[in-house]
């Protein structure tokens, strides 16, 4: 089965009653969690960015929380979710300063939970990368934002 294009979707929602509407959406969101989580976020958090952030960096700390530190392997994995978690929380606000607020505050925390990831090529790496998205991202943002965030940006990169 091939599937419709963005435009073909569009061009028949337009044409649906506001009842099939709501019934295509509940459909979708009963079908895969990530709809339902979408569809939670647009309907109930999207209007108040501050508190979906807020709740999102609480999650990343009850998360670091749970990092067995016993071994860099362990910490890499749980590490790893993390950066999954943020990464999906970002593509679902679309937002490039919430993208921006909880990239900053995944690498600030791995850098006060006292995790030796300069001994580990992969968390290295994975800390790197995270600072590179942040300028990336950065340099998409208004300048007086970029002004804002650059401090944050050069204690991070202070820390390669």
């Amino acid at each position: 089965m091939r599937s419709a294009t963005v435009h073909e979707i569009k061009d028949e929602l337009v044409h649906r009653k506001p009842a099939e509407l709501i019934a295509l959406c509940m459909r979708l969101a009963k079908f895969k969690k990530e709809n339902k989580e979408l569809l939670t976020y647009l309907l109930f958090e999207a209007h108040d960015e501050e508190s979906y952030i807020r709740g999102i960096k609480e999650q990343i700390l009850e998360l670091f929380g749970t990092i067995n530190q016993s071994h860099l392997y362990f910490a890499k994995k749980t590490l790893r979710k993390i950066v999954r978690v943020i990464n999906t929380y970002s593509r679902y606000s679309g937002n490039k300063q919430t993208d921006m607020e909880l990239r900053i505050y995944f690498c600030e925390q791995l850098i006060e939970s006292g995790i030796p990831f300069r001994q580990s090529p992969v968390i290295s790496n994975l800390y790197d990368g995270q600072v590179k998205k942040i300028v990336a991202v950065m340099a998409g943002l208004h300048e007086d934002l970029q002004h804002d965030y650059q401090r944050a940006v050069n204690r991070l990169a202070g820390s390669r």
